[in-house]
């Protein structure tokens, strides 16, 4: 029994009886100062504090501990409950069970062990949430709310890959197989027309001083005119409307104006021949070699009449049914070596001739063009190279220069819509 019957007052006389060198007993035996001591340790460990006599001195006895401790006879019983307060400390652990974490605010917020504990379960950093409770405290649903989040987000469908990630081969062009040729590794005899272009074309380097003049035209206003009348032109002539029956058309109404460039030359003789037509080769590419068919009298031909004559020519050279004198008496060759997409060469001079006109490939290519009423702007026009090589015994460079200038001004002012209409 704990509680001691009787006047208060009386029990305060035995304490003062006792004359403070021993402390009161309760029912039981026990020292009243010895329960007294295990409360402060008790409070420090996070424990509830062994419950004490009910009466109001007994609260006081913490004053009175130093008179109980100036008695060494009573020291081993105050030390005895010191030596449980180990396992009375063991728990300072506890304040973890009500941790602070920083919300999103700037003050800190209180969070429970349950908070704790969900945050845990459901992955979620308590530092990255702001509490809703009071004084930004994190409660409960704060952790809910920010896991069924999470989980929205694992599950939303990958945003589908722009169209410029798409993989690059899928459009981009491939290269060109390359065939192996069954001559190569192998040794074979020069054909009869391989011989005669061989010895033409060394005894053309060797008996000429030869050079190559280029030019860039634009024949825009000839695809346009092509565009238009191809169909229809086609269907009227049975021939087909290349660049090339203009570029032949220009050149042969220029070398009446430049009969130096059409001339035949003998070197032995010391004579200069200026025919009087214009007899212009077409170069063509056949299986067995380069075979040079002539338009006789090209300057006399309208447009239609030498389209037709070069659909002929080129026919019968692959069907390889053309007659000597389709080979002979030419004084200016062409050779379009831009059908195979050379922009630009060095063509040789077929001999007894003093100059060849070569043709690039036709490639659409930004120009400055100077226009009257708004000046200079940039246009894309279609653009070729035309390359002359000429024989430098009879022909200047000038010649050269204003020959080619003069093909170039007739073929960009387009004026040819009278012979295809």
């Amino acid at each position: 029994m704990l509680a001691v019957v009787g006047d208060p007052a009386q029990g305060a006389g035995l304490d003062q009886t006792a004359g403070g060198d021993q402390g009161s007993t309760d029912g039981d035996g026990s020292s009243v100062s010895e329960i007294e001591d295990q409360g402060p340790a008790g409070g420090e460990g996070g424990q509830e504090p062994v419950p004490a006599p009910q009466e109001a001195p007994k609260q006081e006895a913490p004053a009175e501990q130093p008179k109980q401790q100036k008695t060494p006879a009573e020291q081993p019983k105050q030390e005895a409950p010191k030596q449980e307060a180990p396992k009375q400390e063991q728990p300072k652990a506890a304040p973890q069970a009500a941790p602070r974490a920083t919300g999103g605010g700037d003050a800190e917020s209180y969070v429970t062990p349950l908070v704790r504990k969900l945050a845990a379960e459901h992955g979620v950093d308590l530092s990255s949430l702001s509490g809703t409770g009071v004084g930004g405290r994190i409660r409960k649903q704060d952790v809910l709310a920010a896991a069924e989040e999470a989980r929205k987000a694992a599950e939303a469908p990958a945003a589908p890959a722009p169209a410029a990630a798409a993989p690059a081969p899928a459009s981009a062009p491939k290269a060109p197989a390359v065939e192996v040729s069954a001559k190569r590794g192998t040794t074979e005899k020069m054909t009869r027309l391989r011989k005669t272009i061989a010895t033409r074309m060394v005894e053309s380097l060797q008996v000429s001083a030869q050079l190559t003049a280029t030019v860039e035209v634009d024949l825009t206003v000839i695809s346009r005119l092509r565009a238009r009348y191809k169909t229809e032109f086609a269907q009227r002539e049975g021939a087909r409307l290349s660049y090339l029956p203009f570029i032949t058309k220009a050149v042969a109404e220029t070398l009446k104006a430049f009969p130096n460039v059409n001339a035949t030359v003998d070197s032995e003789a010391g004579t200069i021949t200026y025919p009087a037509a214009e007899n212009i080769g077409i170069a063509v590419d056949t299986e067995k070699g380069l075979i040079v068919p002539v338009i006789k009298g090209a300057g006399d031909l309208n447009l239609a009449g030498i389209a037709k004559k070069i659909t002929e020519l080129a026919e019968r050279t692959r069907t390889n049914k053309l007659s000597p004198d389709d080979l002979t008496e030419g004084t200016f060759t062409i050779t379009n070596y831009g059908s195979t997409g050379t922009l630009m060469d060095t063509p040789i001079i077929n001999q007894p001739q003093v100059a060849i006109l070569g043709t690039g490939a036709l490639v659409k290519r930004p120009v400055v063009l100077t226009d009257p009423t708004i000046g200079e702007t940039i246009a894309i026009r279609d653009m070729m190279y035309l390359s002359m090589t000429y024989d430098h015994r009879v022909v200047d460079g000038a010649d050269a220069g204003r020959f080619l200038s003069a093909v170039k001004a007739r073929l960009e002012a387009g004026d040819f819509a009278a012979e295809l209409s």
